[in-house]
């Protein structure tokens, strides 16, 4: 694999992560769920 390739790849792979990820945390909070951190604690109200 080229370095070019390599780069092309990691970046596609660390952009869907975070689009992954805002989409989620969009999708609670247009449903009107709290925020949960990793650990399954959520935000007091």
């Amino acid at each position: 694999m080229t370095p070019l390739k390599a780069a092309f790849l990691s970046f596609s792979m660390l952009s869907g992560i975070l689009l992954w990820g805002a989409a989620v945390y969009v999708g609670d909070a247009a449903a009107g769920h709290p925020p949960i951190d990793g650990y399954g604690v959520n935000a007091t109200r």
